[in-house]
């Protein structure tokens, strides 16, 4: 029943609701680390039920009245707790990994990356249920009440929660949080978990199931007093030594806690066009239009001789360096998800082969690290830098056509565009192209922030209205 429950909940949080574990690269069938991931999420609320389950099944002897039966017999308690334990330890892992399976057939089926750097997160996560079950088996022993299941419920939902740093705007510090067996979404496919983290959780976790096993398989109500305190004096023991041994080797902060996976972002290559391992199946429908582009941008000074995928820099805010010799690709920035070759071809030629300095998607989430760059966010600028790189892509194929995404801001993106396409095209080729090249070298050189001052003298839309060339140079290892 406990394993049944664990199974449906977790598929129908991941199947029936819609959130982030459902879009974009995040999505939890695009990739084994993202499906091993979220599963860690739905713990949340996955765990609590465990030990819920443990604590139901650690009232059935004093349910039935059996419990002075048993311990008057000549088996030992501890060798009785194992048959129970293991049993209720099968049915969850069985469940866990049962939800992951059906995540990772997707992920076969759409070509995904296979490695085995997953393997240590699915491994907690299954790990963290059998633990949870445990505690409330031991629980559910040592205090045998009805009230007892539901209140270990409620306290181990506000754990979770709390630990999970779901509600408090000011968390825990995050070696204390990672004693909670959930996980926070994945920022990025490219991003997978520390081994010091799975590590100490996986150590942690140890020491919350031997708890719960000794108090199982502890003195019974038969015994004496001071036989009983001390059997569950005894059983604190583990997890006490597990969070002195785990919190040490716990990382001290979220950066260190997740970090790039080196096995997902090596390049792989078909000529000039380039790719991460992790997008390696898209590699075959970027080749042609990746080619394409190169021999258009060659109509420029210090144009680029390669395509490459970007990595989504971490920690997040960090200075990309803008290399004017890469076209760089971000399959989710330029609304590559279904694009034609031609609209993918126009999608790498915007911005005369640049990088947006902003992104009219740039972080409008309520998140309190993202605070203060929502409010230095500049949404005229974001869709006057839209415009430019539309027209910069229409001077190259020669007909002025909407980028692929961005239907929301395409109308006031185009009401900019069509007269700057206009007067672009009045000029002499040789006018032209300049002012094609200076958009390039003033996209090369944004801020270090990554934003262009709009309204100044690196806003892309006056470069091409107005001949001003920004401050970029040549833009070549520009940030």
């Amino acid at each position: 029943m406990a394993g049944a429950l664990a199974l449906v909940s977790a598929l129908a949080f991941l199947h029936l609701i819609t959130g982030p574990w459902v879009k974009g690269d995040e999505q939890w069938t695009a990739g084994y680390t993202n499906a091993a991931w979220w599963q860690r999420m739905s713990l949340v609320f996955l765990w609590p039920l465990a030990v819920v389950a443990g604590a139901v099944q650690g009232l059935r002897d004093h349910r039935s009245g059996t419990s002075e039966l048993l311990a008057a017999t000549s088996r030992p308690p501890w060798h009785r707790a194992a048959g129970t334990a293991t049993a209720l330890a099968l049915t969850l892992t069985a469940a866990y990994l049962l939800v992951f399976l059906s995540g990772a057939v997707q992920v076969l089926a759409n070509s995904g990356y296979a490695h085995v750097g997953w393997l240590p997160i699915p491994v907690v996560g299954a790990l963290a249920l059998v633990a949870g079950g445990w505690l409330g088996m031991g629980i559910g022993k040592a205090v045998p009440s009805t009230l007892t299941p539901p209140v270990l419920g409620v306290v181990a939902l506000l754990l979770s929660v709390v630990l999970s740093g779901y509600v408090l705007l000011d968390p825990a510090p995050q070696r204390v949080m990672l004693l909670a067996p959930a996980l926070p979404g994945p920022r990025s496919g490219f991003l997978t978990v520390a081994w010091q983290a799975s590590a100490g959780q996986a150590l942690w976790l140890l020491g919350v199931a031997a708890t719960g096993f000794l108090l199982l398989a502890g003195a019974g109500r038969r015994a004496r007093r001071g036989a009983r305190i001390r059997a569950r004096l005894l059983a604190l023991a583990p997890v006490a030594l597990g969070a002195a041994v785990a919190l040490p080797l716990l990382p001290a902060g979220e950066y260190d806690t997740y970090i790039t996976d080196a096995s997902v972002t090596e390049p792989v290559c078909e000529g000039r066009v380039c790719v991460t391992r992790l997008h390696e199946s898209r590699l075959a429908g970027l080749r042609a239009p990746g080619e394409e582009a190169l021999r258009q941008l060659s109509r420029l000074p210090g144009a680029p001789s390669s395509v490459r995928e970007t990595v989504t820099p971490w920690p997040p805010g960090a200075p990309v360096r803008r290399d004017a010799a890469v076209l760089p690709v971000d399959f989710e920035a330029r609304f590559l998800d279904g694009a034609t070759p031609e609209e993918t071809t126009r999608a790498l030629l915007a911005g005369a082969g640049t990088a947006p300095c902003l992104d009219l998607y740039a972080d409008r989430s309520t998140e309190q690290e993202e605070q203060e760059r929502e409010e230095a966010y500049d949404e005229t600028g974001a869709v006057r830098e839209l415009a430019a790189r539309t027209v910069a892509a229409a001077w190259f194929t020669g007909e002025l056509k909407p980028l692929p995404g961005l239907a929301f801001a395409r109308a006031e993106a185009d009401a900019l565009a069509r007269p700057a396409w206009r007067e672009l095209r009045a000029l002499p080729a040789g006018e032209q192209r300049a002012r094609i090249a200076a958009l390039r070298n003033a996209s090369l050189s944004c801020d270090d922030d990554g934003t262009v001052r709009a309204g100044g003298e690196r806003d892309l839309l006056k470069v091409l209205t107005n001949g001003a060339g920004g401050t970029g140079g040549t833009g070549g290892g520009a940030r």
